[in-house]
């Protein structure tokens, strides 16, 4: 079968690693059918680099059946919502419908089911139900730490304009890896899916930094000071609320905040999975970086940024944080007996 005759969906496609694994797959000459939630700007633009897009609803099963009509291969990654689970059984049960040969399913590193996270927790669960799917081959690509957890546009606008790099990161390192690459990993194995069915890979960036050093990297391309700053969890969720973030991404970020502390992410990192899987190295992070605030507006030196910074920084300190304890009891958040870090390389407080 040639690559023009060999169908692959992407689901999530207008994500960020959606999106990655979409144009990748486009390069080389494959035909893709991009799902959508809605239309926009990011549906629009993969419409005209050559993508089908096909709008639905993952978590409908009947929306996945059409959208897996003569499908080969699937990308699969379930969104940050508090459906995911269900969204992930819809989706298996409609594969297990259907002639797909494959899946690339983007997973945790995390994921085991006593974490404290509901979201990792199903992920395992996620994991497990996807291996059941009956003659469909799988690839995991377990992911640890996104190079662009670091660059909201608020977070570059108080890094760029204030010279502080605010997170309470206290002292973990990670090899954080960025969505391109997540792609371009992704699209390889949906390539050649037989020399990587059964497998499960975990992407890194090119080395362990530390806070202090993801601090200097962004001074040296900013050409000023920059001073990492740990703040207290409080004022991290401060920052959340303000820059919009959900509730329920909120309550599931607050745990891996806590892993990074506690060393989770250094954890088989770094590695090479990106070259030997891709033949090119992953990026690195000031690679990463520059490619950020190059594109993000509020990074440019100027009084209206530097003022807007200042502003958005005073309403964040005067920001009441969400209580998560209580959206977990009100939201029914399952539980469990004994959660734990399992991957911590420190003593867990």
């Amino acid at each position: 079968m040639s690559k023009k005759q060999t169908k692959i969906l992407v689901c999530g496609a207008t994500g960020k690693t959606g999106g990655a694994t979409t144009r990748e797959l486009l390069k080389k000459g494959f035909s893709v059918r991009a799902l959508a939630h809605k239309v926009d700007e990011r549906s629009d633009k993969l419409e005209k680099e050559g993508a089908e897009i096909f709008f639905g609803s993952m978590s409908d099963y009947n929306s996945m059946c059409d959208a897996l009509q003569g499908i080969d291969r699937v990308y699969f990654v379930a969104p940050w919502t508090p459906d995911q689970l269900h969204i992930a059984i819809t989706f298996a049960t409609a594969v297990a419908a259907s002639e797909v040969g494959h899946i690339v399913a983007i997973t945790q590193w995390l994921s085991d089911p006593s974490h404290p996270a509901v979201a990792t927790r199903e992920s395992f669960l996620t994991d497990q139900v996807f291996d059941w799917i009956p003659n469909t081959s799988l690839t995991k690509i377990n992911v640890g730490w996104f190079a662009d957890n670091y660059m909201p546009p608020q977070l570059l606008a108080v890094i760029a304009q204030l010279g502080i790099f605010p997170f309470p990161l206290g002292k973990g390192n990670t090899a954080p890896i960025s969505n391109e690459d997540i792609g371009r990993v992704a699209a390889t194995v949906l390539a050649s899916p037989t020399e990587h069915a059964g497998k499960t890979y975990r992407p890194t960036g090119p080395r362990l930094i530390s806070p202090e050093e993801i601090a200097a990297t962004f001074a040296e391309i900013l050409g000023r000071p920059v001073k990492y700053q740990n703040i207290p969890e409080k004022m991290f969720l401060k920052a959340l609320k303000y820059m919009g973030m959900s509730q329920h991404m909120q309550s599931q970020l607050r745990h891996y905040i806590k892993d990074y502390q506690y060393g989770s992410f250094e954890r088989d990192a770094p590695n090479d999975v990106m070259q030997g899987i891709t033949g090119s190295p992953a990026e690195d992070f000031e690679t990463i970086a520059r490619r950020y605030i190059a594109q993000s507006p509020l990074t440019n030196k100027g009084f209206g940024n530097k003022l807007a910074a200042i502003k958005g920084f005073l309403t964040l300190a005067s920001t009441k944080p969400f209580d998560l304890d209580d959206y977990a009891i009100k939201h029914h958040q399952p539980t469990i007996q004994s959660p734990r870090f399992v991957k911590a390389l420190t003593k867990v407080a």
